[in-house]
């Protein structure tokens, strides 16, 4: 009988989210080594030097573990729900554990780095077993054979095309703060509302007729609920991980939006009708978001709009979703 991830909330992930891979990149960007001197035969052709240069660069690094990159805490917290001896309300028997995340790594990195991505999350105890490493090919289209439930990458592209996959997806900005350690037994997510968790339907009407004819349509469709976001299944997701339940991790989510009353009203029911809890909503009404994030402490936020991206990232660990009215098509 073949391995299933039936049942399992599955993270996808790019290295470089992982990962603080942002010395080797820049190997590869340039072909040079850390201190500025080539690293390649001048006369090789420009995509095979950045390549090899990279590759004998993580090849000579096999053995030193990469530094945590943006998306590590989330990931290690993440996993910690398969560590827990039994759920909350069961009566498993003692040492008992059960598989409730799957972290894959999807990277465009080439097979030979991909040990050292598999050594370091070794070395952090972190119990990754599967990847596939692309050598530059997108990695996208091995979501769906995943049934991934999330994908976290640094490559635009890669993210737009999951996203049109339907599978929720975010750029990861390397450059975020990394997240808070004063919740060890606590995932901790913030989302936008409009064009994440919802659709855009608002966004639309806020960008086409300004603020007073949003606040006008959303008082006014208060009890029609939102359609579904990109980020909702995620969402569903994450409160059948909650409900599971352990003994040890718990999952604390909120809503952190531009919204302000009266159009808090649609976002709070559309969640109701769901049947979706979160656990805190901010309404902002245009706030700047990244100080109330820092006080949140998430392991990561998602948004559509990258000015409220820059502005979380300065504090926590950011993403981009690149979705809605607001990321037109390229």
């Amino acid at each position: 009988m073949s391995a299933s991830l039936e049942g399992q909330l599955v993270v996808a992930i790019s290295s470089r989210a992982l990962f603080d891979f942002e010395e080797e990149n820049q190997v590869f960007e340039t072909g040079l080594d850390p201190g500025g001197d080539p690293r390649h035969d001048p006369g090789m052709p420009p995509g095979v030097k950045k390549d090899a240069a990279y590759m004998k660069l993580q090849l000579e690094r096999l053995d030193v573990p990469a530094k945590p990159g943006v998306a590590f805490s989330l990931v290690q917290k993440l996993l910690a729900f398969n560590d827990a001896p039994e759920s909350i309300g069961e009566s498993a028997s003692p040492g008992a554990a059960r598989q409730r995340v799957e972290v894959v790594v999807l990277s465009r990195n080439d097979p030979v780095s991909g040990m050292r991505v598999f050594r370091s999350a070794q070395h952090y105890g972190l119990n990754i077993q599967r990847g596939t490493f692309n050598r530059g090919a997108p990695p996208w289209r091995y979501l769906k054979p995943l049934h991934a439930n999330l994908f976290l990458s640094t490559h635009l592209s890669d993210v737009r095309a999951a996203l049109q996959a339907g599978v929720p997806a975010a750029q990861v900005y390397p450059q975020s703060a990394r997240a808070s350690d004063a919740h060890p037994n606590q995932v901790r997510i913030a989302f936008d509302g409009d064009a994440v968790l919802f659709s855009d339907e608002a966004e639309l009407v806020f960008q086409a007729q300004g603020l007073s004819a949003f606040q006008a349509h959303e008082r006014d469709k208060a009890a029609q609920p939102l359609l579904a976001g990109p980020f909702k299944p995620l969402l569903e997701a994450l409160q059948r991980l909650q409900q599971a339940g352990t003994s040890r991790m718990s999952i604390r989510t909120a809503l952190v939006t531009a919204r302000s009353a009266p159009a808090h009203e649609r976002a709070i029911r559309t969640l109701m009708d769901w049947n979706i809890e979160v656990d805190e909503a901010m309404f902002l009404g245009g706030l700047a978001k990244g100080e109330f994030l820092r006080e949140f402490e998430p392991d990561f936020f998602f948004d559509d709009q990258t000015g409220h991206v820059h502005s979380a990232a300065l504090h926590v660990p950011a993403g981009h979703v690149v979705s809605g009215v607001s990321n037109p098509p390229m």
